[in-house]
């Protein structure tokens, strides 16, 4: 689930979103791979990758996707892990494409990650490009 993702020891991973809907499996596999504890909202530090899960109705994702670029690395992903079609909490893929690049990101890829969630990598678009 997790390998695709390119998480790798000793990075520091923020994680913003988690609830009891998350799926465990997937958070132990990062967790078991990156050999540290996953960093919460109120961290400070500079970290690798973000991991956001985001529900319909959560919010504003642009207005989180800037949050997490706060303590993004330059090099560092941002992973949107939503609820596949059909499951409680989907989010249209669309709705990821047009929040990206209004907060500085681009979208990579995309992979099936668990049973009920995808997940979307974003990156920090290089300066110069549209």
């Amino acid at each position: 689930m997790a390998k695709g993702m390119g998480f790798a020891q000793g990075e520091l991973v923020l994680e913003v979103g988690y609830d009891t809907d998350c799926d465990d499996a997937l958070r132990n596999e990062i967790s078991a791979t990156i050999k540290t504890d996953f960093l919460e909202g109120s961290a400070t530090e500079v970290v690798d990758a973000v991991l956001l899960w985001w529900r319909d109705g959560d919010g504003d994702l642009v207005d989180e996707l800037m949050d997490g670029l706060t303590y993004l690395s330059e090099t560092g992903p941002i992973w949107v892990l939503t609820p596949k079609m059909g499951r409680s909490g989907h989010v249209e893929p669309s709705d990821i494409q047009d929040a990206a690049p209004i907060a500085g990101l681009s979208q990579t890829s995309t992979l099936a990650v668990a049973n009920d969630w995808t997940a979307t990598r974003l990156v920090a678009r290089k300066p110069g490009k549209r």
